[in-house]
């Protein structure tokens, strides 16, 4: 689903607080829930519909009213301060939370101000153009996923954002594990499998120059609770790699640790800051595989990465170095 069904703020507005008066997983009569919404049984009915649309099943039984098949549990500012755990990065600053977003990186690329005394972060219920890596559509349903962005500011890192990438994979990797998951790992350049499919993804963007002080924009997703989707690629999330449904609020919190963590530590040491961890969960290390480039494929080794992010490849005419951009990789099965 990469669109909202809502037709405009209003709608959007409703469908939240019926979502979060349902949130409980019990039945509410359409009386009490018209009254709460300010409307009538024929506007709760509607407004049923929609959240119905956005893939939330709902149950309506004459007697007894309405509760979704679940219980749900909204994102929350408060929530996720409150769950996140002391760090060895910085503070967090702003922590928007939002119910729809074309892209949380758009959204915070737009709203960065010159300068921060510390990181700013956003997360989104939905997103209606999420992008991954060389335009790749990010399915984005509602209320199911993470769609968390995180604004840093470097003194003069622009040059090291390929190696930024494969720290904050490090990151989300460390993160999932520490919540309990295992059998984790990294394909390069930024994405995070359990048992080969696809659990999570990262976009950085630069901000302004590429010399000198510069903001970066680090873009994550996350597959928490998503059961079904049309992704065309093996793909996994929290919730079928464990069986269980999750708050997404611990994830974020454990996330947004994690992140700070993670990248303030790679600003201080650069690449040795985390790559013993890229190596030991490099999916591609030491087995054959493709680099797609735009003008063909080159078949290999994988060696694993060096200090700036590169891939290393060894190949009939000797060993490559290929960077991120436009480049993807396939490992043999």
């Amino acid at each position: 689903m990469n669109a909202l069904p809502f037709p405009g703020p209003r709608q959007v507005e409703a469908g939240l607080r019926l979502l979060g008066l349902l949130a409980d997983g019990r039945f509410h009569s359409g009386e009490a829930l018209g009254a709460a919404l300010g409307m009538g049984r024929g506007g709760v009915w509607r407004v049923v519909r929609d959240i119905e649309a956005l893939g939330f099943e709902v149950h309506g039984v004459t007697g007894k009213g309405y509760r979704l098949a679940e219980p749900l549990e909204l994102l929350s500012e408060e929530r996720i301060r409150a769950a996140m755990a002391p760090h060895d990065g910085p503070a967090l600053g702003g922590l928007d939370v939002l119910p729809t977003v074309d892209s949380t990186n758009r959204w915070l690329i737009g709203r960065a101000p010159a300068d921060a005394a510390a990181p700013a972060a956003v997360v989104s219920e939905h997103q209606s153009g999420g992008r991954g890596r060389r335009g790749r559509v990010w399915v984005s349903p509602f209320g199911q996923n993470l769609y968390l962005s995180v604004l840093w500011y470097f003194e003069d890192m622009a040059h090291a954002l390929p190696a930024c990438s494969l720290a904050v994979a490090v990151a989300v990797a460390r993160a999932v594990a520490a919540l309990g998951v295992g059998d984790v790992g990294l394909k390069w350049p930024n994405d995070v499998h359990w048992r080969g499919r696809k659990l999570a993804g990262m976009l950085l963007e630069l901000v302004g120059e590429a010399a000198g002080p510069c903001k970066v924009v680090i873009g994550v997703g996350v597959n928490v609770n998503m059961m079904a989707a049309d992704i065309d690629q093996p793909w996994t999330s929290l919730r079928m790699a464990t069986g269980q449904p999750w708050d997404r609020n611990r994830v974020a919190a454990r996330l947004l640790q994690e992140i700070l963590a993670g990248v303030a530590r790679f600003e201080r040491q650069g690449m040795a800051a985390c790559q013993a961890d890229w190596d030991a969960l490099d999916v591609a290390r030491g087995r054959r595989v493709a680099v797609h480039l735009a003008d063909g494929t080159v078949e290999g080794t994988a060696l694993g990465t060096d200090g700036d992010g590169a891939l290393r490849l060894r190949t009939d005419q000797g060993i490559r170095r290929f960077h991120a951009g436009e480049v993807s990789l396939r490992v043999a099965r």
